[in-house]
């Protein structure tokens, strides 16, 4: 049953009734009561219920995009890169939700509206609409916030009220250096003076992100981060040592916290300075800094403040955070520090990406190398896409963007090999359902060295023993082992997802040669050839040997396409639709043994249609 977010009349999990009833400690100039929970949240509440606490569904978000400017090929990887994910999960059979959405709060924010001359809201409805055009990427998302949603707004005033509860609030003036663009301060040491090659100008910048910053001194809410870098350093060596993906960004991060002090972070803004955003309760003059207001989206979507009971109906803790490597510090030193303070499960990992490129410098509009992804895929197509940017994009070393790349994958990989191995296989010469009932169900069994096989024949489904080749040993070990090894790549704690998708394209390559060096068609060509005198059993010899090699090649065909799906969730249904394979047959776990399904192929034609059609890329 999908997931329903819980509406606002909700059991407060943590607090107690005497700090409902009851003004916080001070917090220095700036206080606040604290009696704005109690009167959003108490009334109607309903009774706690013995009814058994739901199986926490699996639950992968993006972060949050920034509306100042149009989606980008970089939010497209991220959202397929999430999806791919999410899809894979419900192939192992799981109840599985993503999460994505807007950051629309903000001095960017704020800025890009007045530059355009329009109300911010109003600007970030008609720029919220852009991204959700990302699900013209087939994009499978379950929910997407957006924070000015009223559901967050009510999230984040909770958190703040707990976070001041626990004394993890301050007020104290706070003078740094701060980037509009990267949203936060940086202190002197991570800032250095250059010269703007556009305009001659030296100004300071950001040497983490090359960011302009300006010196800024103002008196500010202050969360107390520095009191929690000894549970990070324990977090990061101990308790969770796969915590960011890949491992050297883990270890860049826990260097970071070894090799210097963690300073206490400023979580507000003078409303002088920043109006649009959600306000601090009950202090109209401060607005609630944009990264705790947008990393707690993570939260709102799984319905905090949660219910007792039912704290993880709406999948929280997330399984993973797919997110970019330029927003390391906020998601894996920030949120953690957040996320502990609140007396809250931490995610189980943070996968984080690199960036794209395009002829190996970083994409700008002022220089026009952008790529504008809804283009893109209207150019070459939802799956084409998806597939390019997985199969060339980078976790580790950014992947640099080529229009002739993607055509080059399409025209060698899609048409040259995987929709010409299905044209070859489903050719009038072959009988795929009669090879299926001739190979599928054999008691086969794998050598002590991984690499040769046995497969004898089973007699209650009149199967004769096979003669195996050296090209057919090689064949059936790429069946066995690269979908394994691509199912290793997917799993929690790795996501190596570029390189999942690669092995399944190995079985792909590998099929192919197979039967280039078999050759079928001249097995049957040479079958209506043969002479009487070579008998019966002679003439069933070589049909066997024909049906051998085309079940190994629909083997192949059918393993890839359940694979597939989650890369490919356009292409990937039709060619399995083609092979005559049910649907519920194609779960990860009929990929994982060669012989498992013993029906598909039954009916089987040639389609007058191809399953990868030129591209017409000149329109």
């Amino acid at each position: 049953m999908p997931y329903q977010r819980l509406q606002s009349t909700r059991i407060l999990p943590v607090l107690r009734p005497v700090s409902l009833s009851c003004a916080p400690k001070s917090r220095g100039p700036i206080s606040y009561k604290a009696s704005f929970v109690l009167r959003r949240w108490s009334s109607n509440i309903p009774e706690i219920s013995t009814i058994p606490s739901p199986e926490k569904p699996y639950y992968i978000t993006t972060p949050i995009f920034y509306v100042n400017s149009a989606p980008h090929v970089g939010h497209l990887y991220t959202l397929i890169l999430a999806d791919v994910i999410k899809r894979w999960q419900q192939l192992l059979g799981k109840n599985s939700i993503m999460a994505t959405g807007t950051d629309e709060h903000g001095m960017k924010i704020q800025q890009a509206a007045n530059a355009v001359q329009q109300n911010p809201r109003h600007f970030c409805d008609a720029a919220a609409e852009t991204f959700k055009a990302a699900r013209e990427a087939n994009i499978s998302n379950d929910h997407f916030i957006r924070t000015t949603d009223q559901s967050h707004r009510d999230a984040v005033h909770y958190a703040w009220h707990m976070l001041n509860e626990r004394d993890y609030i301050y007020t104290a003036k706070h003078e740094g250096w701060y980037s509009v663009s990267d949203e936060t301060f940086y202190p002197g040491s991570a800032v250095e003076p250059r010269i703007d090659p556009a305009t001659g100008r030296k100004n300071m910048y950001s040497m983490e992100t090359g960011k302009i910053v300006e010196f800024t001194s103002e008196l500010n809410y202050h969360f107390r981060l520095s009191a929690f870098r000894d549970r990070l350093i324990s977090l990061y060596k101990d308790e969770n040592p796969k915590f960011v993906l890949p491992q050297m960004r883990h270890a860049y991060i826990l260097q970071q916290l070894v090799s210097q002090p963690l300073a206490d972070l400023s979580i507000s803004r003078p409303c002088e300075r920043l109006t649009w955003g959600i306000p601090v309760p009950h202090d109209k003059n401060h607005t609630i800094y944009v990264w705790l207001d947008a990393l707690i989206n993570y939260l709102t979507v799984a319905g905090y403040p949660f219910t007792p009971g039912l704290e993880s109906a709406g999948g929280w803790p997330a399984d993973v955070h797919v997110i970019g490597k330029d927003i390391l510090r906020f998601h894996c030193i920030y949120w953690p520090a957040f996320l502990i303070a609140l007396d809250l499960p931490l995610p189980r990992n943070i996968l984080t990406h690199a960036h794209w490129t395009m002829n190996k410098r970083k994409m700008s509009k002022s220089d026009g190398n952008v790529v504008n992804p809804t283009l893109a895929l209207s150019r070459f197509g939802v799956d084409t896409m998806r597939l390019y940017l997985i199969h060339d994009g980078g976790l580790m070393d950014d992947g640099d963007y080529s229009n002739e790349q993607v055509i080059e994958r399409y025209s060698k990989q899609l048409q040259g090999q995987l929709g010409n191995l299905l044209n070859r296989v489903s050719s009038k010469s072959f009988n795929v359902g009669d090879a299926v009932i001739g190979g599928a169900g054999r008691p086969w069994a794998q050598a002590a060295d991984g690499n040769h096989f046995t497969i004898p024949g089973n007699a209650e489904l009149g199967q004769p023993e096979w003669n195996l080749t050296e090209d057919d040993q090689l064949q059936i070990a790429a069946l066995f082992n690269l979908p394994r090894q691509a199912i290793e790549m997917m799993e929690p704690d790795r996501y190596d997802v570029p390189n999942a998708l690669k092995e399944i394209m190995k079985i792909i390559f590998q099929t192919n040669k197979y039967i280039s060096d078999a050759k079928p068609w001249q097995m049957a060509k040479a079958l209506k050839e043969l002479p009487l005198e070579l008998g019966e059993s002679g003439i069933q010899k070589q049909k066997q040997e024909l049906r051998k090699v085309i079940y190994l090649c629909a083997e192949g065909l059918r393993m890839v396409g359940i694979l597939l799906q989650p890369f490919m969730p356009e292409k990937a249904p039709e060619l399995l639709n083609r092979l005559r394979v049910r649907d519920d047959r194609r779960g990860v776990e009929w990929a994982l043994k060669m012989g498992k399904d013993i029906e598909y192929g039954q009916g089987m034609t040639k389609s007058k249609s191809v399953l990868f059609p030129p591209l017409d890329i000149y329109e």
